[in-house]
């Protein structure tokens, strides 16, 4: 995770049938967009142009007396009639179905008697890559003596259901950005559905494999959910720690292996080595996860194996912890079960103590005392449902990027007026000797030297 950071160039066994439900997988993926489709988006986008010229119209003719260019009636024009259009635009833009795409015959109806597979079985993956990165020397998968990490987050293709929701993932993703910035991380968001079978929260799976196969230089993918947000900017992962394992994911043995339950470890972050041992486990950890009843008939089965889980469907998290615990032979003596610090830490016991740790500590810790990562489980801010209360939910998250982004605006001389506030102050003045500061409150320094 050092600074010097290379730009990636543009390069063209499932677990038994009798204990996990599955299905078949199509073996082609991906098509370029239809002529008709593309017509259609550029057709929506004139339209949306043409209703934002109808907008400002209004807006001028109510502010600055534009009736004289628009003719004696200002009246003709309909505003109720744009809202509408609007509305609808915005509608097809959320609607899964296109009328112009073409049938997919390559997409064959699930199978209920064939294992699902995220794509080909690949077997031979460490000495295909091993033999990639002897051939480019120019993209090496450690630089400066650390692993290259690539950060992956995403969201669904579609706007938010509640609107404010698009605003706090731009905040989540501006938050993620910032730290991978000072730390020479790579970042990808994505917003497709790479397979329509595992979308919702097993739409990480299919993303998780497909830049491992396309990135070969990368050593880490490091997956975080965009309602997760980075609170320690200092911290660093301990990579060096992990040199014998191939997971790295927040949990408790205890919880995992003598209580079975199903929030004994937490996928909201985590690690993955780019390695066969990782294709193979995404393998193994697929077939419970396409929509329809496999997914809700898995969900049974994790329902009925894990202490306190409620009744629904399969998710990610129950189906990854179901299958180390009944296959932990196979698969845990890579895997590292990481609680030292906060990889995961759970928003609602640490929001309100923001101030007290402001007080008493300093970023670099990534434990309680600062915590490297909080993550608002529950909360669905994009959505239209959650756990919690919307208001505390948006709140909670405001103090959370606030918090976070008063470490980066230190070295600019700025920070927030509170953490419930977006406007921010000057906290020093000018000089003309700016360098210093730049080595007093640059977080980069403290990340290189551990603080």
């Amino acid at each position: 995770m050092g600074h010097d950071s290379f730009t990636a160039l543009k390069r063209g066994s499932a677990m038994a049938a009798a204990v996990l439900p599955t299905t078949t997988a199509a073996n082609t993926r991906g098509r370029s967009l239809p002529r008709g489709r593309q017509i259609k988006k550029t057709f929506n986008n004139v339209k949306i142009t043409i209703l934002c010229g109808f907008v400002t119209i209004l807006v001028l003719r109510g502010t600055v007396g534009i009736g004289s260019l628009t003719g004696p009636s200002g009246d003709d024009v309909d505003a109720q009639k744009i809202a509408e259009e609007t509305s609808r635009i915005l509608a097809e833009i959320r609607s899964d179905s296109d009328p112009n795409d073409p049938d997919e015959p390559f997409e064959p109806e699930i199978n209920p008697n064939v294992t699902y597979t995220l794509g080909p079985k690949i077997s031979n993956w460490d000495q295909e890559r091993r033999n990639w990165l002897d051939q480019n020397p120019n993209f090496p998968n450690y630089v400066n003596g650390k692993a290259r990490v690539l950060l992956l987050t995403g969201s669904p293709p579609k706007p938010c259901d509640n609107p404010i929701g698009d605003h706090y993932l731009l905040k989540s993703i501006k938050n993620k950005i910032d730290y991978c910035r000072i730390h020479g991380i790579e970042i990808v968001y994505n917003i497709a559905h790479l397979d329509k079978e595992l979308a919702g929260y097993w739409a990480k799976l299919p993303m998780i494999r497909r830049l491992m196969l396309s990135h070969p230089e990368v050593e880490w993918i490091w997956w975080m959910d965009s309602d997760a947000l980075f609170t320690d900017m200092v911290f660093e992962v301990p990579l060096s720690k992990y040199e014998n394992h191939n997971l790295v994911i927040h949990g408790y043995p205890d919880l995992l292996f003598e209580q079975k339950s199903w929030i004994a470890l937490n996928t909201g972050s985590f690690l993955f080595r780019n390695c066969q041992w990782s294709l193979d486990l995404l393998d193994a950890w697929a077939p419970m996860g396409p929509k329809g009843p496999i997914r809700e008939e898995a969900g049974k089965i994790l329902t009925a194996n894990l202490k306190g889980r409620p009744a629904f469907e399969a998710d990610d998290q129950s189906a990854l912890i179901y299958l180390l615990i009944s296959k932990k032979d196979e698969w845990m003596n890579k895997v590292f079960v990481e609680n030292s610090y906060f990889l995961h830490g759970y928003w609602a016991g640490l929001v309100d103590r923001y101030e007290e740790m402001m007080e008493k500590y300093h970023p670099g810790l990534g434990d309680e005392r600062w915590p490297f990562v909080t993550h608002f489980v529950g909360c669905k801010p994009c959505g239209s449902y959650g756990d919690y209360a919307v208001d505390r939910c948006l709140k909670s998250m405001e103090r959370a990027f606030n918090f976070a982004d008063n470490q980066v605006l230190k070295l600019y001389g700025f920070r927030h007026r509170g953490l419930l506030s977006p406007k921010i102050k000057r906290v020093r003045n000018e000089t003309t000797t700016p360098l210093e500061f730049v080595d007093q409150f640059d977080i980069r320094h403290s990340a290189l030297k551990g603080h």
